[in-house]
């Protein structure tokens, strides 16, 4: 049996396991299973390859997607770009296990956004300086449209970044494209939302958030309500799950 599977600290809202199960039965691979592996800590790794000694490849979710990668052997040239992993091969060689880690995020959110970019959208706001945030930072920078990130307080090593109390309804106005890269709204907590000016936002907007449970998340929902383009992130999670497996399997 062939086994792929999730870790993360905090996994009950995702659809990565129903997803691949799907596309195992469509494709008739009786013989693959995927899990969730929720870790408390990230040297549990370790351990988790231990006991599973069938295991081919591992998507990597919150907050792991940096910490993972000293457990890793090699980084393929975009993980190492970006600095986080979201998807690790696993090989065998030289009778040791080989641990080769790849970002699809950044394949998935490229994908996903490209059908919805306007001429406005040329400067983006990305909430939060995680993981995530770094392969959206990436993807955006590449295709030429400038980035802020947006946190609680000033991060080293970040040349161009907001607090939220820094944001107001006078510089909103600017981004026209707004990602947000942060667990906030996820459910269960589907009555929160990041704090930004949401008076300044016009209908040229575009609201695009990594969370896809639930569907529409407050900040969703306050985006919709001026009239704003808005996506969730399940498309990005398809996309990159489809690139995932591609790399299993290649």
């Amino acid at each position: 049996m062939e086994l792929y599977g999730l870790i993360g600290k905090t996994l009950s809202h995702s659809l990565s396991k129903n997803y691949f199960e799907d596309k195992f039965a469509k494709l008739g691979l009786s013989n693959c299973a995927y899990e969730l592996f929720p870790l408390e800590t990230i040297e549990e790794i370790t351990n988790l390859l231990a006991t599973h000694p069938n295991l081919k490849g591992l998507n990597v979710t919150i907050p792991y997607k940096e910490s993972v990668i000293p457990f890793l052997d090699e980084l393929d040239e975009s993980a190492k770009a970006i600095g986080a992993v979201n998807c690790i091969k696993i090989t065998e060689q030289n009778g040791k296990k080989h641990l080769k880690g790849f970002n699809t995020d950044a394949f998935g959110f490229q994908q996903s956004i490209k059908p919805f970019l306007e001429p406005q959208h040329e400067k983006a706001l990305i909430l939060g300086t995680g993981g995530a945030a770094k392969a959206i930072e990436y993807v955006l920078n590449k295709i030429g449209v400038p980035t802020w990130n947006v946190s609680r307080t000033k991060k080293e090593g970040i040349a161009q970044q907001f607090t939220y109390e820094e944001l107001n309804a006078a510089i909103l106005p600017h981004f026209k494209l707004i990602v947000n890269c942060t667990p906030v709204g996820m459910s269960p907590n589907e009555n929160d939302c990041p704090a930004l000016p949401y008076e300044a936002i016009e209908s040229d907007f575009l609201m695009y958030d990594l969370v896809y449970n639930p569907e529409l998340t407050l900040f969703l929902k306050k985006g919709k309500e001026k009239g704003a383009v808005c996506i969730n992130g399940l498309s990005m999670l398809y996309h990159q799950a489809d690139e995932a497996w591609r790399i299993w399997r290649d």
